[in-house]
């Protein structure tokens, strides 16, 4: 699944829990978090420590792999553009 945007990853995250036929606590218990910190990632808090993160979604047997969007090679080149964060920053606010 493609994932670009905080509301896309909560998603998947609680929709993984289910198909593995998890509670928040059981999964908060698998990665370590709190039950409360499971609920605040499902909801979609944007406050979420990134390596909370990783560590539920290795509890939920998945991966994090970040490629490159095509709007960000350069023209003709197999090369990535350089990284704008202002643009990043933008796009999350966006969406």
């Amino acid at each position: 699944m493609d994932v670009g945007s905080l509301h896309q990853l909560t998603t998947l995250i609680k929709a993984r829990r289910a198909e593995l036929g998890l509670t928040q606590a059981q999964l908060a218990e698998r990665a370590g978090v709190s039950r409360w910190w499971v609920g605040g990632i499902e909801a979609g808090r944007a406050r979420a420590e990134l390596a909370l993160v990783l560590r539920v979604l290795d509890a939920l047997e998945l991966r994090l792999m970040i490629t490159p969007r095509e709007s960000r090679r350069a023209p003709g080149t197999g090369f990535v553009k350089a990284i704008d964060l202002d643009e990043i920053i933008d796009d999350y606010r966006r969406s």
